[in-house]
């Protein structure tokens, strides 16, 4: 299946699934479904879709683990879907690589809203992103981030805030301007979300002479460089 508004829905509420499919239709998307978790991989591989609705409770494979193995594969955009409003779920689902979080019930709208902003951050205009730094080189191309010759591990949501403060040297960003411009104005997460990726990104790539990213009390974060 070609297509570059094809939207795979993982959910095991074969309701939901015909109401979901029902108002994607009508914008204009092709929809794809699958109705477990241990199948999911597969209906990837064969739909090639543009981004991702995915359910938590599913049967043989739980939607953390398919958005797991879904990130050692791809970076597409993913969407979880979820009975569970709790913000530690929505921190696990984010810290895992979700580029958002729905909880259930969810207003069709607000679905649309979601999706159309995840796809246009996600959208790579043609021009090469990458940022280089002493030992330091960040990489919106091919998502990746390298430290002095080694690649990390790091989570597309990761590798997109990095770039954004690294882009942005020297300027001061409160938490809530990081949620709306990382993670998109219709975001509705909590602002501890920035905390934990920074402090997960921190722990990777360190701090050095060179550069580093700064805390700015009462304030927020900023990347910062050697004059």
């Amino acid at each position: 299946m070609e297509n570059n508004n094809v939207i795979l829905v993982v959910d095991d509420d074969t309701n939901i699934l015909a109401i979901i499919e029902m108002y994607l239709k009508k914008e204009g998307y092709t929809v794809a479904t699958c109705t477990r978790g241990d199948t999911a991989i597969d209906a990837f591989r064969s739909v090639k879709p543009t981004l991702v609705l995915l359910d938590v409770m599913l049967p043989g494979m739980d939607g953390w683990t398919v958005l797991e193995k879904l990130r050692s594969e791809s970076t597409v955009p993913v969407i979880m879907l979820t009975a569970k409003g709790d913000t530690l779920d929505r921190i696990q689902g984010l810290e895992l690589g979700a580029d958002d979080y729905i909880p259930k019930p969810f207003e069709a709208k607000e679905l649309l809203a979601r999706i159309r902003a995840v796809l246009r951050r996600s959208a790579t205009p043609g021009d090469e992103k990458e940022l280089r730094f002493p030992g330091l080189t960040i990489s919106l191309d091919n998502y990746t981030v390298t430290l002095d010759g080694k690649q990390l591990d790091m989570p597309p949501k990761e590798i997109e805030l990095l770039f954004f403060l690294a882009s942005r040297e020297g300027k001061v960003f409160t938490r809530e301007q990081l949620l709306e411009q990382v993670w998109g104005f219709d975001f509705f997460g909590d602002s501890r979300t920035v905390d934990v990726h920074i402090k997960r990104i921190r722990e990777k790539i360190g701090e050095r002479p060179e550069w580093e990213i700064k805390t700015v009390w009462g304030v927020g974060y900023k990347f910062e460089t050697a004059k």
